[in-house]
């Protein structure tokens, strides 16, 4: 990966594939390289060497505009923070990735997810109206709507009280159920990872271990 002074190497000697429809947990302590994994695998930093495939594509071929298309067709990326649009409402936070793929229904659709989430009633609020596990059912909704071949989540409930991150895990793996989507998560909570099909563990920026959770 690429820093401000030059390459570090934070990823090395690192080879792993992941199926299609897999549940794959990415584990280790804090620096080991899980959510820079993570963001390799979306296309959302860019690997100094290797190769990084998903569904065919070879990611580091790709300039950042065909990222984005890659990632607005096949990808739906949930973050700790939310990354909401301050100035957007819930409905019009998962109706934009819609909209820039062309779906003639985008705000149909987008009110059709957050009722799936629960939050039928709160479309029309703001995040900064919204709980954080409020923020995060949206975060939801809006990586869900276009029906994304591979859901990717950086600790999706490292942010929320134990009840309301069990809440966003349930639904998480409901909609990824649903879609019939791969999906790869970031998390440090051992039960959570027991959840997944696969548990990879890394180390210092390498596989450490694997196994079948």
């Amino acid at each position: 990966m690429q820093g401000n002074a030059g390459p570090v190497p934070i990823l090395r000697g690192l080879s792993l594939q992941v199926e299609r429809g897999e549940t794959v947990g990415l584990v280790g302590p804090s620096g080991s390289g899980k959510s820079s994994l993570l963001m390799l695998m979306g296309g959302l930093e860019r690997a100094t060497g290797g190769l990084v495939q998903a569904m065919g594509q070879d990611l580091t071929a790709l300039d950042e505009d065909a990222l984005a298309r890659f990632r607005l067709s096949h990808m739906g990326v949930v973050f700790q923070s939310f990354h909401l649009i301050p100035t957007m409402t819930a409905l019009e936070n998962v109706a934009t990735p819609l909209e820039l793929a062309g779906a003639p229904d985008a705000f149909a659709r987008a009110a059709a997810e957050l009722d799936r989430v629960g939050l039928g009633a709160r479309r029309d609020h703001y995040p900064a109206q919204l709980s954080g596990g409020e923020q995060q059912r949206v975060a939801l909704a809006r990586a869900a709507a276009p029906r994304p071949a591979i859901l990717l989540a950086d600790e999706p409930t490292g942010n929320l009280d134990g009840a309301t991150g069990q809440a966003i895990m349930d639904l998480l793996f409901g909609l990824r159920a649903d879609h019939g989507a791969t999906l790869v998560l970031v998390t440090h909570d051992p039960d959570l990872a027991r959840r997944c099909d696969r548990v990879i563990r890394l180390a210092d920026g390498r596989l450490a271990a694997e196994a079948a959770a």
